[in-house]
């Protein structure tokens, strides 16, 4: 195994591959004396820094590792690095790099030089990673024909979206952390102690969560007899489960119109109605006392609205009458329309340009730093419709455009001085998501928001693993009442991209405090652990569980589960059961959906021999 990283999720996909799954790896990294460009912004600096602080650590000027890992240094990953590396033997290669251009540089020349390799690529950018993917496959096949009847595939991942529905579900009490698997919506919800029927409200236990003295950790997918047992701990527990339709494209003009309530102010919008009511008043009066027809009697009174008929000097005195009311409702109707004239010219003036906190804002979250992980973020809790307010340091960070599209209010400033937080309106929100690159900002910034307001919902992204369970357990018992989670995005990240170069669909990964709980789409056919056994007897406490099965036939089941049947694919249903009866019996024609800790999917992913498998090739989008 290769992997090929700039920051620290190179770091852990290396320890993930070596450790749970027992594999030689090979860690390209640029030298430690290399320095790139510095961002603008003193956050992004102190950031970059830190990461190439911590990689230099964890490298300490040795070519090769205790533990067998090899380590090359390289400034560009050339032809001449990668085949130094060992890509042309390798059996699978991650290009992590957090820039997208240079793991697809490196992506075309690894395919050159191995056609047969596994591609795992770090990319940003969704539909650019799929035609990506369909490339460098088709180039595969092209290369080597043989390669239709084997498990060789271009796998497009992103961090920021393998991370942002978990740190989008922590900010919500209350909200499911959620799965997508062929178009259902797959929900583990949290359910403290004290709750009724809290192993029977779901599907199964996936996690018993730590005591309230944080003595003992969470413990993964336990039996029945360790659920009864365990009084007083909270659990997760997969319970619902709803069919997601295909997402909508959007329109060529979505986002570039602003609704009525919007153009007009609510005082605006009454004058409107009240004179449209006077002038339809004036013509209902006109046809009752000239007798007249109303079509006419409305035409007369438009006329006089608009000062265009003759005075009528010689009319009945009730007619001259309206004639005034008319040329004064009209006189009233100059200053609206102007008003209204000025209201929209200077709302499509302003579209463009950064939303405020509306004024009265409450119960929405608070989101620090619009990043890869914070844009996604963003997008994840107007999907969910949850009111969000950004805060963001730089003004030309990456997710200020998609908050303007979006119209989410943002406050530019630095979330460590004063009066920034307050601006976002902190002592009205639910909760605080602090996910900037610098660990003591969000530190700094969760602590001065529990100062204002104690019951805040609070959830970090922290990097350093013993430094996170510190503060989740001092926060947690200084304020017990408050929602308090600590997250890191590589070690949510890193199990799918460690999957994906093992062969696995990962569908997704559920974090349970600071251990993350794997979902993986599996062949009975090749595992002897499932095979010929049923859900009960498959089932190893601590280690898998199997919680779906692929009833549907295998010429019609979707070659990738977590991406989803295609808007345009006509006569797909899903055939996913996760209503399981523990005597169902698993046949080698069988697919399921397995939960599984990291060392329980490398056991069953260990075992099995790669070679002499025949599979269909898979095309996977970004996930």
């Amino acid at each position: 195994m290769v992997v090929c990283g700039d920051d620290a999720l190179a770091q852990r996909l290396a320890g993930e591959l070596r450790e749970v799954y027992r594999e030689r790896v090979t860690l390209v990294v640029p030298p430690a004396g290399s320095r790139a460009p510095l961002p603008l912004t003193g956050r992004e600096r102190a950031g970059a820094l830190l990461g190439r602080f911590s990689a230099a650590l964890g490298r300490g000027g040795a070519p090769q590792t205790a533990n067998g890992e090899r380590l090359l240094e390289a400034a560009e990953l050339t032809d001449e690095v990668l085949a130094e590396a060992g890509v042309a033997r390798a059996a699978a290669l991650a290009l992590v790099n957090d820039d997208d251009e240079t793991n697809i540089r490196a992506a075309l020349a690894a395919r050159r030089l191995n056609p047969r390799l596994r591609l795992v690529i770090r990319l940003y950018n969704r539909k650019l990673g799929q035609h990506l993917a369909e490339l460098l496959d088709q180039a595969a096949l092209l290369a080597d024909p043989e390669l239709a009847t084997r498990d060789v595939s271009t796998t497009v991942l992103s961090d920021a979206d393998t991370a942002a529905p978990a740190l989008a579900a922590a900010a919500v009490a209350g909200t499911r952390k959620v799965l997508q698997a062929d178009g259902l919506l797959l929900q583990a919800v949290e359910q403290q102690p004290g709750r009724d029927g809290t192993a029977s409200d779901g599907l199964c236990t996936l996690a018993l969560l730590s005591g309230t003295r944080g003595e003992d950790g969470p413990q993964l997918l336990p039996d029945d007899a360790a659920v009864e047992a365990a009084a007083g701990r909270g659990t997760v527990v997969l319970q619902a489960v709803r069919h997601l339709a295909p997402p909508v494209a959007p329109g060529r003009l979505a986002g570039r119109s602003a609704p009525l309530r919007e153009l007009f102010s609510r005082r605006l919008r009454w004058s409107l109605a009240g004179l449209l009511a006077a002038v339809l008043g004036l013509a209902v009066a006109s046809w009752i006392t000239t007798k007249d027809h109303p079509l006419h009697a409305t035409y007369l009174t438009l006329l006089d609205l608009f000062a265009l008929n003759d005075p009528a000097t010689d009319q009945p005195h009730s007619r001259q009458i309206l004639q005034l009311l008319a040329a004064l409702a009209g006189l009233l109707l100059l200053p609206v329309l102007l008003a209204a004239a000025l209201e929209a010219f200077g709302t499509f003036r302003t579209a463009s340009a950064l939303r405020r906190p509306p004024r009265g804002l409450s119960g929405h979250v608070v989101l620090l730093g619009l990043g890869k992980i914070g844009t996604r973020v963003l997008t994840r809790l107007r999907e969910l419709d949850i009111p969000v307010v950004c805060v963001e340091e730089d003004p030309e960070a990456r997710g200020i455009p998609h908050a303007r599209r979006l119209r989410v209010p943002v406050v530019l400033g630095d979330v460590t001085e004063e009066g920034v937080l307050e601006a976002a309106k902190i002592h009205r929100a639910h909760a605080l998501l602090a996910l900037t690159s610098v660990d003591t900002t969000n530190l700094e910034a969760s602590l001065y928001a529990r100062s204002v307001k104690p019951d805040l919902g609070v959830v970090l992204r922290l990097y350093d693993d013993e430094f996170a369970t510190a503060v989740f357990r001092t926060l947690r018992a200084a304020h017990p009442g408050a929602n308090t989670r600590s997250r890191s995005v590589t070690t949510l990240a890193a199990p799918a991209f460690a999957g994906a170069m093992m062969g696995r669909s990962i569908l997704g990964a559920i974090p349970v405090e600071r251990k993350v709980l794997l979902f993986a789409a599996l062949d009975v056919a090749d595992h002897a652990e499932l095979r010929d056994r049923t859900v009960a007897e498959a089932f190893r406490p601590g280690a898998w569980r199997v919680v779906a099965l692929d009833t549907s036939a295998p010429a019609q089941r979707l070659p990738d589960l977590s991406a989803g049947p295609s808007p345009y694919s006509q006569g797909h249903a899903s055939g996913l059961v996760w209503d399981l009866h523990p005597g169902q019996m698993l046949t080698a024609q069988d697919r399921v959906v397995v939960a599984a800790t990291r060392r329980g999917l490398a056991e069953l992913l260990g075992h099995r021999q790669e070679s002499g498998r025949v599979a269909a090739p898979r095309t996977a989008g970004p996930q």
